[in-house]
């Protein structure tokens, strides 16, 4: 029987001095799962969790037969933008994108349209291969979601309006 996990245990690389079983390294969408088989240098396991989870470079799956195997953010094509970054980080934002806001630099995932946006805003962009991290959500969702993302945007009012 494949060994299964139910759970995860965040930042377990930082907090752990025991080694890990063995890893696998996901990118930025194979790191948001609920359930998945997965192979790894340790071989194969079921992920099966109570619920979708974004998961960061260094959580690590429990495994019902005890290991522990340790998530990598995969390295994947991304954008380095440099310039104006509260205007650009609007514009990106703006756009419901995923981005990695640093103090002196913006990236989100590479994007030929949004590169061609962010260059007419004179942007300095820069290619490069890195583990993309982006800001959590603002709600705890751990991602963000364009505006169909689970919640309503509508008011309640229980008041009435007497226009006459």
């Amino acid at each position: 029987m494949i060994p299964h996990s139910h759970q995860v245990i965040r930042n377990a690389a930082a907090s752990s001095g025991a080694p890990f079983d063995g890893g696998v390294v996901l990118d930025y969408e194979g790191r948001l799962l609920r359930r998945k088989r997965l192979a790894c240098d340790a071989g194969d396991f079921l992920v099966d969790l109570p619920e979708v989870t974004s998961l960061d470079d260094g959580d690590a799956f429990l495994l019902s037969d005890g290991r522990r195997i340790l998530v990598h953010a995969a390295a994947e094509p991304v954008l380095v933008i440099r310039g104006d970054l509260p205007r650009l980080a609007w514009h990106i934002g703006n756009r419901h994108t995923p981005c990695r806001i640093e103090a002196d630099r913006l990236i989100i995932r590479a994007d030929h349209v949004l590169e061609a946006m962010l260059n007419q805003l004179g942007a300095r962009i820069e290619h490069a291969t890195l583990p993309f991290s982006p800001e959590k959500g603002a709600y705890g969702h751990g991602r963000t979601f364009g505006h169909d993302h689970g919640h309503s945007h509508a008011h309640a009012h229980d008041h009435q309006h007497d226009h006459a």
